[in-house]
């Protein structure tokens, strides 16, 4: 069983909670994590880089001097890769990076996330956020509390607008619902912050699945 603490936002510990490591699979699967990790990565990726081969180049496909003779080193067109304004050698063309993991591999990995930030100690868990408007600079003293100096990932248990708003200005700090936690995004940041529904909400859906 894992300890965890329940912060109030002023940093006061208020209660605890016991979390089994066998509703989120016991152990870290390292290899299901780094497959997930690898199509997050790839899946940002914006594969528009185009440039022009030789027959895209516009231009004379005429031989610029004859093969021999010339005393110059043979040559074909003004299009060709060596000459300046040329075409390029192995040009790059538009295309997809993409990558897709089974549903059911992608749980488990985000599953393997949150158990390996718990092992290692990067989960903090608030009582609840009372904010009834957005505040930056309460949010920030808020993590402070906390003890949060470095990049976090704070999860709500429904989009909650006014902690996203407070939270979008601090740098590498995202705010996201519990249920759209994947594995890319776990590990894309230093600790997570749950709100103690949020977590309840997790550890349930897990225990139901």
């Amino acid at each position: 069983m894992i300890e965890l603490a329940v912060y109030s936002t002023d940093g006061k510990e208020v209660e605890s909670l016991s979390i089994d490591e066998k509703v989120l699979g016991e152990t870290v699967r390292y290899a299901l994590l780094k497959q997930a990790i690898v199509m997050y990565h790839a899946n940002k990726r914006v594969g528009t880089a185009a440039t022009k081969s030789r027959g895209m180049v516009a231009g004379s496909t005429r031989k610029l001097f004859r093969q021999k003779g010339t005393g110059n080193a043979r040559v074909g067109s003004s299009r060709t890769c060596k000459r300046v304004g040329g075409g390029v050698c192995f040009a790059k063309v538009a295309r997809d990076f993409g990558k897709d993991m089974p549903k059911k591999q992608r749980r488990l990995a985000r599953d393997s996330a949150v158990l390996a930030k718990l092992m290692s100690k990067k989960v903090v868990v608030v009582s609840r956020f009372e904010m009834a408007q957005p505040k930056t600079k309460e949010f920030a003293g808020i993590l402070s509390n906390l003890g949060i100096a470095r990049s976090c990932l704070v999860t709500t248990g429904d989009l909650d607008q006014a902690v996203y708003k407070s939270a979008r200005n601090l740098q590498k700090v995202a705010v996201m619902p519990v249920n759209e936690l994947n594995a890319g995004d776990i590990c894309n940041h230093d600790k997570m912050l749950f709100t103690k529904e949020a977590l309840m909400t997790f550890i349930s859906r897990e225990q139901s699945n």
